[in-house]
């Protein structure tokens, strides 16, 4: 099973352990009997794990995997996909946040160097207020096909629910602005990058009609989302119009 599956013996007895594998059926000579089913079962545990599924979220999909049908399997995997979309989302968008700053940083070192120790206005200490450069991440990658249709795949009941998370999120922006196709919402300084990219994130995923890029940088978050003209409708009812 180790040369067949190319996971270690100890890793298949700890899985063993763990519960993604069941107890194997024992031969006469007291050696572990393991069947096709087994084999399948791994390769879909290597699949998982490949996506970034981490060994307890593996764990509560297995029992849809070993229903056979493969829709709810599917749809399990592109939750926990979607969620590892937007985590990594987010770190994209808190380390170009990092770079700007290291990059304005490294600009004006060297640029002022007083007489004698650090003071309040060299490099070491500070970095001087300038012209604002803005990082863009863009969080979806759209097909160069025929554009998505104008729908959302959410049930009734999930629609509800993202209508509400996107009301809680709104009630935090400070100003909208006109881009093209779309708007642009501007968000205070506190407001959480990852709660930000996480809705978008969740948001494309259902309806693809909608691109949204986020910008981070000194005066804080904000978030570009545009749409087809024959979404404008939907983008204006959902995020607002420009104050």
């Amino acid at each position: 099973m180790a040369s067949l599956s190319g996971y270690s013996p100890p890793t298949l007895r700890y899985y063993e352990d763990i519960g993604l594998l069941p107890s194997p059926q024992r031969g006469a000579n007291g050696y572990r009997v393991y069947d096709e089913a087994i084999v399948a079962r791994l390769g879909f545990i290597t699949r998982a794990k490949r996506l970034g599924c981490s060994l307890e979220e593996i764990g509560t999909l297995l029992p849809v995997w070993d229903a056979g049908e493969c829709a709810p399997v599917q749809h399990g995997l592109r939750g926990v996909v979607a969620t590892k979309i937007a985590d990594a989302e987010s770190r994209i968008a808190e380390l170009t946040a990092f770079v700007t700053e290291l990059q304005r940083s490294e600009a004006v070192l060297s640029s002022y160097m007083p007489e004698g120790p650090c003071d309040d206005d060299c490099g070491c200490n500070t970095t001087p207020e300038r012209e604002t450069t803005t990082a863009s991440v863009a969080l979806t990658t759209k097909p160069a096909a025929d554009s998505p249709a104008i729908a959302c795949t959410l049930g009734r009941d999930d629609v509800a629910t993202r209508i509400d998370e996107w009301r809680a999120l709104l009630a935090q922006v400070r100003e909208r602005t006109p881009v093209d196709d779309g708007i642009r919402l501007a968000f205070g300084p506190d407001t959480s990058v990852e709660s930000v990219a996480r809705l978008a994130a969740a948001e494309q995923d259902c309806c693809r009609f909608f691109s949204f890029a986020l910008t981070v940088d000194q005066r804080g978050v904000a978030l570009e989302v545009r749409a087809p003209a024959d979404g404008q409708d939907v983008l204006q009812n959902l995020f607002g119009t420009q104050t």
